[in-house]
C-alpha cells in the first residue's frame, strides 16, 4: 500500500471570471467585459493537494471547509483527493478574479471572516504517521495554529519530511521541519520579527541573511526563499546558500506558483531526494506551471520529468494554443560549439519557442560510425537544455527526424547548413501541415569534425610526460561530410 502525501492547511475556492475587453464604458475609463465565463478551481491548500493528485500521487487534504455551496464546490473539484474535514462553523473563503486576455483586472473576496475551528485531531495521528511527506500550506486562516495539530506535527518521526509553506498572517513552522518555503516578501516579514537586519548588499545577499536567520529562528533543517522569476535560494543556516535560477518562461499569471513549488518539493522529499534536488525540481516545476498558463491551465503543467519527448509535446501544444509560433531544429550536437550556438539562437528568434530534435546514440552511430557519439544523448540533451535559446529537447531514434516532426508538427523547421538553392530534406513532411522549412547560415570553420580532427592531431604528438609503452591510441573515424550538428 502506498503512503499518501498529507496536505494540511487552509482551503479556498478560487473563481476566474474571464471575458473579452474590447471597449471602455462611456461614463468611466474602465473596460467592459463581454461573454463572461466562470471557471471555479480549488485554492490555497486545496490547490496544492490538487496539483499533487494530478501528478498521480495519493493525497489526503486536512482542512476546514464551511458547510456552504463554496465548500461543497471545493470538494467536488478535488478529484482524486481524500478530504479530512476539521470542525468549523465559518464560511469557505471565495476569491473571484475578473480577467481579460489572461490579465487580472480585479479581485473580489467573500467569506473572509473566519469562524471557529475546533482543536479536534481525532484520527489524525495515524494518518500523519502513515504519510510519505506532510505539506503544510498556511493561508493564515487558523488551521496551522491549532495547538493539538501542531503537537502532532512536532512529534512526527524524523524520517517523515515536513514542508511548511508559511503565510505572514499564519503561524511559524513547528520546530524540526525539513524545509520551509517562504517567498521573498514573507521571508523579509518573518526575519523582521527576529530583528534581522537586511540593509546593505544585493537583494540576493539580503535573502541569504534572512534565510540563515529563519533556519535558526524556526529550528528548521533548511529554508528555501522563492524569488519569483529568479528561482530560489536554499539555506541550511551556515555556509554558502544554494541558488537555483529559474528558466525563462513567458506567463502573465503566477498565481499558485508557490503552491506548485511547495508540492513538488514535498513529493521530491517523499521520494527520497535530498533537499537540494527537491528544490531544483520545484524551481523547474513552478516555472513550467507559470509557462503553461498558471491556474488557467487547470493544473495542466507537468512535474519535472526525464521524458524529454513528453515535455516537448506539451510545450508545443501550449504555445500553439496561444497562437504562438513553434520552431524546431535538429541534429547530433556532439561536442557543442560556437556554430551550433549561433544556429540555435537564430532559430529561436523565428518564433515563440524552440524544440531541438536530438539524434539518439544509436542514430548517431548509424550516421557517423561506430566511434560516435563522443558524448551520450543524456548529456547532450542536458547541455542543450541549459541554453537560454532552447525551450525543450526531444530525443529520436530514427535516422531522420521525420517521425518526431509529424508528432510535434512545428510551424517552422530550421535547418543549419549550406542548403542555398537546394530543397531541405524535411521540407516535404513540413508541407503536410503547412509548416515551413527554412535554412539558417552557420559559422564557417566550426564543426564537430574539425574539433575531433584537432584533438586527434594533438594526441598524435608524443607527450614526453607520457610513457608510450603503457598507453594505446585508438584512431577516430572522421566523417568529412559532417554538418555543423
Amino acid at each position: 500500500m502506498s503512503r499518501p502525501l498529507v496536505v494540511v492547511g487552509d482551503a479556498l475556492l478560487d473563481v476566474d471570471l474571464e471575458g473579452r475587453a474590447t471597449r471602455l464604458t462611456p461614463d468611466a475609463p474602465v473596460p467592459v467585459l463581454d461573454d463572461l465565463a466562470e471557471r471555479p478551481r480549488p485554492g490555497g491548500a486545496a490547490l496544492a493537494a490538487a496539483m499533487a493528485a494530478v501528478d498521480g500521487h495519493e493525497v489526503v487534504l486536512v482542512t476546514a471547509l464551511g458547510d456552504d455551496d463554496a465548500g461543497r464546490e471545493v470538494e467536488r473539484l478535488l478529484n482524486g483527493v481524500t478530504v479530512h474535514r476539521l470542525r468549523h462553523d465559518g464560511p469557505t473563503p471565495v476569491k473571484k478574479r475578473v480577467r481579460a486576455a489572461g490579465q487580472s483586472l480585479l479581485r473580489l473576496d467573500t467569506g473572509t471572516t473566519p469562524g471557529t475551528l475546533e482543536d479536534d485531531v481525532t484520527g489524525l495521528e495515524p494518518l500523519l504517521r502513515s504519510a510519505s511527506a506532510v505539506l503544510v500550506s498556511d493561508y493564515g486562516r487558523g488551521v496551522t495554529s491549532l495547538p493539538a495539530l501542531r503537537r502532532l506535527l512536532t512529534d512526527l518521526p524524523r524520517r517523515t519530511p515536513v514542508v511548511w509553506d508559511p503565510h505572514p498572517r499564519g503561524s511559524e513552522p513547528v520546530p524540526g521541519v525539513r524545509l520551509a518555503t517562504p517567498n521573498e516578501a514573507e521571508a523579509a516579514a518573518f526575519a523582521e520579527r527576529l530583528d534581522v537586519a537586511a540593509a546593505g548588499g544585493s537583494p540576493l545577499a539580503a535573502a541569504g541573511r534572512r534565510a540563515d536567520a529563519l533556519v535558526a529562528g524556526w529550528q528548521a533543517q533548511a529554508v528555501a526563499v522563492t524569488l519569483g522569476s529568479r528561482g530560489a535560494l536554499l539555506s541550511y543556516g551556515e555556509g554558502a546558500p544554494v541558488v537555483t535560477p529559474a528558466p525563462e518562461v513567458v506567463g502573465l499569471d503566477p498565481c499558485g506558483a508557490g503552491d506548485r513549488f511547495a508540492s513538488i518539493a514535498a513529493l521530491g522529499l517523499a521520494a527520497g531526494k535530498v533537499t537540494t534536488e527537491a528544490v531544483q525540481d520545484a524551481v523547474l516545476g513552478a516555472a513550467a506551471y507559470v509557462g503553461a498558463g498558471g491556474p488557467a491551465s487547470l493544473l495542466g503543467a507537468p512535474p519535472p520529468t526525464t521524458d524529454a519527448g513528453r515535455g516537448a509535446e506539451e510545450l508545443v501544444v501550449t504555445v500553439a494554443a496561444r497562437g504562438g509560433t513553434v520552431v524546431a531544429t535538429g541534429g547530433c550536437f556532439d561536442l557543442l560549439h560556437a556554430g551550433h550556438v549561433a544556429t540555435l539562437r537564430a532559430a529561436r528568434r523565428l518564433g515563440d519557442c524552440l524544440v531541438v530534435c536530438l539524434n539518439s546514440d544509436d542514430s548517431v552511430r548509424r550516421l557517423k560510425g561506430p566511434t560516435r557519439p563522443l558524448v551520450p544523448a543524456a548529456d547532450r540533451a542536458r547541455v542543450l537544455e541549459a541554453l537560454e535559446c532552447v525551450d525543450a529537447v526531444v530525443v529520436f531514434d530514427e535516422d531522420t527526424p521525420v517521425e518526431v516532426l509529424r508528432r510535434l508538427q512545428p510551424h517552422v523547421w530550421a535547418k543549419g547548413g549550406d542548403y542555398a538553392g537546394a530543397d531541405v530534406p524535411e521540407a516535404a513532411v513540413l508541407r503536410e501541415w503547412d509548416g515551413q522549412a527554412v535554412v539558417l547560415p552557420y559559422l564557417r570553420g566550426r564543426s564537430t569534425t574539425g574539433l575531433v580532427e584537432t584533438a586527434v592531431a594533438t594526441r598524435a604528438v608524443p607527450d614526453p610526460d607520457i610513457d608510450t609503452h603503457t598507453h594505446t591510441h585508438t584512431e577516430t573515424v572522421i566523417d568529412p561530410e559532417e554538418s555543423p550538428a
